[in-house]
């Protein structure tokens, strides 16, 4: 080893394995190893949140034996680091020659060319992946106090969270394993959304929170034992306080990372039901009662309460909403969640453009059921924290079924609806 020579690695470091070491091994036959551990923003925006949050990873690598120094790498891109450290070597497996580290490969080794460094690129260690080991993890489940804390990390780590509306374990399986490649990324959803409409609604019962507590607790029971991702829970109006507060113990003790609760009062109707009949506002000092009872019934700080603003709904305007929003603030919401049914979102953005001026500010939620046609990355700009898609499943697989059942009845067989239907292979191995 040459101490004179600087050699640089970067790495994810959430599952140590032998391919690490190789590498560092490797790389400390060249001179002093800096490693660069990819911060949680680094490495969500290309896949998942890792297990294990920055410091954990940065103290276990510092303990490997051949590092000198850990510093944190905040993009996927090794430039700004490289460029702070001009490092003589760089040292990475030769699996990123293909495919969708290619780009940032390059990158590299333009940078180095700068002061004359080089990359050197052993052989991928064979028998060994990631991925694998990740998902064997995954198989094996999570626990209540790890899921609990993943929302507030990923709100630190995301620019947007996306969340997808589950109902059943099935459908729960359908967010934890659902992903699609975009301009060479995994894409796939954050958390999933317990919707009181479509826990209702798969119950065969309307939506004016007949169903309680004990009985929704089933639907989370079954969602919990199949996934890993976190979980923000409809809570309707959230009770009486006195209730609240065992809403709350409860959904902290299962590992459920939050809960949102609107602040209208009497017999609950969706939101986006159109009635003539105006639902009534509660006031405000019964809401902050309500979150403040809530927060002190919590026994981790890792829970988090969002209170639903429903003042652009029921007529009350922007400047009411924000009022609102203060006081929820104040009395100790982790999140606002602001609701509009309209089309045309102009009163929503118009309340987020003037939220920024609060001087202290939490989480905005939005639900774009209504203004579907907005996309995400205008949400951000405005924002928004966390969307919420809050129905999709439900009301994507009504059609299909019922389309399902009639085939049936008029043909007096299934042929005809196969076509409508996954072979029954591929369910049993979805659930496998």
């Amino acid at each position: 080893m040459n101490k004179n020579k600087t050699v640089y690695v970067a790495m994810s470091a959430d599952l140590i394995h032998p391919g690490h070491l190789n590498i560092i091994h490797t790389a400390e036959q060249y001179g002093e190893v800096v490693v660069g551990v990819l911060t949680d923003t680094a490495i969500a925006s290309y896949k998942r949140l890792p297990y294990m949050d920055f410091e954990q990873r940065k103290v276990i690598v510092e303990n490997l034996k051949g590092v000198h120094e850990v510093i944190p790498q905040e993009t996927l891109d090794y430039v700004p680091n490289l460029r702070m450290l001009k490092p003589d070597y760089v040292v990475h497996g030769d699996d990123w020659k293909e495919g969708v580290q290619r780009e940032t490969r390059q990158k590299v080794i333009d940078a180095l060319a700068e002061w004359g460094g080089e990359l050197i690129e052993p052989h991928y260690t064979p028998g060994i992946s990631s991925t694998k080991l990740n998902n064997a993890l995954k198989e094996i489940g999570t626990t209540p106090d790890i899921r609990l804390k993943k929302l507030r990390r990923l709100l630190h780590a995301k620019p947007i969270v996306r969340v997808m509306e589950a109902h059943s374990g099935l459908t729960g399986l359908i967010v934890e394993k659902t992903k699609v490649v975009k301009d060479g990324k995994n894409c796939e959803f954050d958390a999933m959304w317990l919707s009181s409409l479509t826990d209702s609604t798969n119950k065969g019962k309307p939506d004016i929170e007949c169903v309680d507590l004990t009985s929704r607790q089933h639907t989370v029971n079954d969602i919990l034992e199949v996934t890993t991702k976190p979980i923000i829970y409809d809570g309707d109006s959230g009770g009486i306080p006195e209730h609240f507060v065992y809403t709350v113990k409860s959904l902290e003790r299962l590992g459920v990372s939050a809960i949102i609760i609107e602040d209208k009062t009497g017999l609950k109707k969706n939101s986006l039901f159109e009635s003539d009949d105006l639902q009534k506002q509660d006031s405000i000092e019964n809401i902050c009662h309500k979150i403040k009872v809530g927060k002190d019934a919590q026994v981790t700080d890792d829970f988090m309460i969002i209170a639903r603003i429903e003042s652009l709904n029921l007529g009350k305007g922007v400047d009411d909403a924000l009022l609102r929003a203060e006081a929820y603030i104040d009395a100790g919401a982790d999140g606002i969640m602001i609701h509009s049914k309209e089309k045309d979102p102009v009163n929503l953005f118009a309340f987020c453009d003037k939220y920024q001026s609060f001087s202290k500010k939490v989480p905005l939620v939005a639900v774009p059921s209504m203004y579907s046609h907005i996309k995400e990355e205008e949400l951000q700009k405005r924002g928004i924290s966390i969307v919420i898609y809050a129905n999709h499943l439900l009301r994507s697989a009504y059609p299909m079924m019922t389309k399902t059942a009639e085939s049936i009845l008029l043909n007096e067989r299934a042929e005809e609806a196969d076509a409508n239907c996954m072979p029954i292979k591929e369910i049993i191995s979805l659930i496998q």
